[in-house]
């Protein structure tokens, strides 16, 4: 994985590397509204994300994540709250996103399947 010093940068950089629709988390799904697109949690697969803490504020902070869709033929960048800010959702998006984050953290060993 890269290392990039703010939101910014690595959203940049993502861009430039051709994640470039712009997703959002709406509940259940995440969308591409440009193209009306809804996604469900096995409609994509994370490729990269990387974590910011707020320069004023290290209970601020966010997650950007590099996705693509095969079912939908796109790459995409989608920037999520963490911490104080994050949503609190129990569906299965937010199930896979915080998989993700944490399973990247694990040893090799102990890395679910």
């Amino acid at each position: 994985m890269r290392t990039y010093n703010n939101l910014v940068e690595a959203t940049n950089d993502l861009m430039k590397r051709g994640y470039t629709e712009n997703l959002s988390l709406q509940g259940d799904t995440v969308d591409d509204k440009e193209k009306k697109i809804q996604m469900t949690a096995d409609d994509f697969e994370i490729d990269e994300f990387y974590r910011f803490e707020g320069a004023s504020n290290p209970s601020d902070m966010s997650i950007i994540y590099a996705v693509h869709s095969e079912k939908y033929n796109l790459k995409g960048v989608l920037i999520n709250a963490f911490g104080t800010y994050a949503n609190d959702s129990s569906s299965a998006i937010e199930a896979k996103l915080h998989h993700y984050h944490v399973s990247d953290h694990l040893h090799p060993e102990d890395r679910p399947f």
